[in-house]
């Protein structure tokens, strides 16, 4: 049976690191990051680059999912709202598949520090740290499981994923 892994939080919570990480512990997995299909200059949000980039982000899941030679399929991405999650689930072929949804979350000032280490090091703009706090409230409101990073290293956090597919076994 397929897995396909949805893991969600807010920006710097540890996604990336996260889904790497399990990408390297599972057996014929791949990796995608809903981010590479943002990278644009200049970025804008708008109802048609929304759709773009959910139509991009499903066409690939859905040839990962089909793919024999793939057993584990990981999407990293924000999704902080329900119907983000909803919309996407009803365009992939799901036939054979568990799907596990993960929102990671960790407390404020968890948040503030992984993102502060990301603006001194350039790698993000200032205003991302009040954007990320904002959406981390939202997490709670998803029918996803959640797992509490604060205090986890990334090895951690990827064993409570895989505890989840296990128990769903």
């Amino acid at each position: 049976m397929k897995r396909l892994y949805l893991v969600g939080g807010p920006m710097g919570v540890g996604k990336t690191a996260v889904c790497q990480e399990l990408k390297l512990l599972l057996h014929k997995s791949v990796f995608l990051d809903g981010d590479w299909c943002w990278d644009m200059h200049p970025f804008s949000v708008t109802p048609e680059t929304k759709a773009m980039v959910m139509d991009n982000i499903a066409h690939l899941l859905s040839n990962f999912l089909r793919c024999s030679e793939i057993d584990h399929v990981i999407l990293g991405w924000v999704m902080h709202e329900q119907a983000i999650i909803d919309g996407l689930l009803a365009r992939l072929p799901l036939e054979a598949c568990e799907v596990i949804s993960v929102s990671l979350v960790c407390d404020a000032a968890t948040l503030t520090g992984r993102l502060q280490r990301d603006i001194d090091a350039s790698i993000r703009a200032p205003d991302v740290i009040a954007r990320s706090l904002a959406r981390l409230e939202q997490y709670g409101a998803l029918n996803t499981r959640r797992i509490d990073t604060t205090g986890l290293t990334i090895r951690e956090t990827v064993q409570a994923i895989l505890a989840l597919s296990r128990d769903k076994q």
